[in-house]
C-alpha cells in the first residue's frame, strides 16, 4: 500500500466516525445514509398530509421539531398551496439506558477481582464487579440516550391565512424564517 492510499484511508475512516457523531441534518428518511434519521410524509386526503421527522442521539428535541416545521412549510410551497394548518402534533421522546461496568466480560474473560469484608452490623459481606456494590458503585457509568421523533397531521390551503387560527402558518415565512438555520447534509 502507497503513503497516498494509506492516507485517503485513514481520511476515509475519520469521516466515518465523524459522521456517526453528527446531529441528523435536513435530509429525507432513508436506509444507507451516514446521519440516521430524517423526514418522511404520508398524504392522507388530497390537502392533509401525516409529516414525521425522526432524529438520532444527537439531535435536539428543539432541532427535530423545527425540520418537521420547516419540512411542513416545503411540502405545502411544493404542493402549490399557501399556507398550513397544524391539525395534530406531538413529539416522542425515546431513551435507552446503557449501564457500563468497570469489571465486565469483554476485560477480564468471567473472571474478575473479588473481596470479602467485615461490616459492622452486617457481619461478612462480599463484593465482586458483576453484582455491584455500596463502595465501588461509583466505577459504574450509566448514561441515557435520548432520541427524538416529531409528527404532525397538517392541512394544506390557498390564498390568504386563516387570520385568527394560531396554529396556521404562512409557508413562505416559515421557509424564509428557519431557512438559514437548516442544516443540509454535505
Amino acid at each position: 500500500m502507497t503513503a497516498g492510499r494509506g492516507w485517503t484511508l485513514a481520511g476515509a475512516c475519520m469521516l466515518a466516525l465523524t459522521a456517526c457523531t453528527t446531529a441528523t441534518p435536513y435530509q429525507p428518511l432513508s436506509q444507507g445514509r451516514t446521519a440516521s434519521g430524517g423526514y418522511y410524509d404520508e398524504q392522507v386526503e388530497a390537502n392533509r398530509f401525516r409529516v414525521t421527522f425522526a432524529g438520532n442521539s444527537m439531535t435536539s428535541r428543539d432541532t427535530v421539531e423545527r425540520y418537521l416545521l420547516y419540512r411542513a412549510a416545503e411540502l405545502t410551497r411544493q404542493r402549490g398551496y399557501d399556507w398550513f394548518v397544524m391539525a395534530d402534533r406531538g413529539t416522542e421522546r425515546k431513551s435507552r439506558t446503557y449501564v457500563d461496568r468497570p469489571f465486565g466480560p469483554g476485560l477480564y474473560g468471567y473472571w474478575g477481582p473479588s473481596w470479602r469484608y467485615y461490616g459492622r452490623g452486617f457481619g461478612w459481606r462480599s463484593w465482586d464487579p458483576f453484582w455491584g456494590d455500596p463502595f465501588w458503585g461509583s466505577n459504574i457509568d450509566v448514561r441515557t440516550v435520548d432520541r427524538y421523533e416529531a409528527s404532525a397531521e397538517i392541512v394544506m390551503g390557498r390564498g390568504p391565512k386563516p387570520a385568527n387560527d394560531i396554529r396556521a402558518f404562512d409557508a413562505a415565512d416559515v421557509l424564509a424564517n428557519l431557512g438559514p438555520n437548516i442544516a443540509r447534509p454535505t
